[in-house]
């Protein structure tokens, strides 16, 4: 691997996650922060349908991946406005938990920790797919089929809703 600070092909895996270079360079692979919601009416959980890899035509909850300089709370805003042209600023949301996750991407595994939130509405909002998300449905959240969702961490995290909603 190359150092990004000498230009040597030295960089070293010391540990999975610290490179090392003799000029004396460090790097840390940290982990990547997500948000993920599950938005509720009444018993059923909104879904997203993964437009792309990895996991396209799979299920997932809408959400996404922190910008550097965001809190959660303003990740979560965003990626549901980007997904679902949907507005959850003046709503409440629990947190739920978090949960570590793989996101294999273009040749390169991430490990990420997925934060989990819900937020249960008064009334079953409308929709719009958009960004990574090929289309939405309303499912029982108890009758979730855990196997459909791409990721681990969701599929973790809704046996959690439907731990909570009991």
């Amino acid at each position: 691997m190359f150092c990004p600070k000498c230009g040597g092909q030295t960089l070293q895996c010391v540990s999975p996650k610290e490179y090392r270079c003799g000029c004396g360079f460090h790097f840390f692979q940290n982990v990547a922060t997500a948000v993920m919601v599950a938005i509720c009416w009444q018993d059923e959980v909104l879904v997203a349908v993964r437009a792309r890899n990895p996991g396209e035509g799979l299920l997932d909850l809408p959400g996404g991946f922190v910008d550097p300089g965001e809190s959660l709370e303003g990740a979560l805003v965003r990626e549901l406005q980007e997904e679902l042209g949907f507005d959850v600023s003046a709503q409440p949301c629990t947190y739920l938990g978090s949960f570590p996750n793989i996101y294999p991407y273009d040749g390169v595994t991430y490990d990420t920790c997925d934060i989990f939130f819900a937020i249960r509405l008064s009334e079953k909002p409308v929709i719009q797919p958009a960004d990574d998300v090929a289309a939405c449905q309303w499912l029982k959240i108890s009758d979730t089929p855990l196997s459909r969702f791409a990721f681990e961490s969701t599929r973790t995290a809704m046996v959690r809703l439907q731990q909570f909603s009991l």
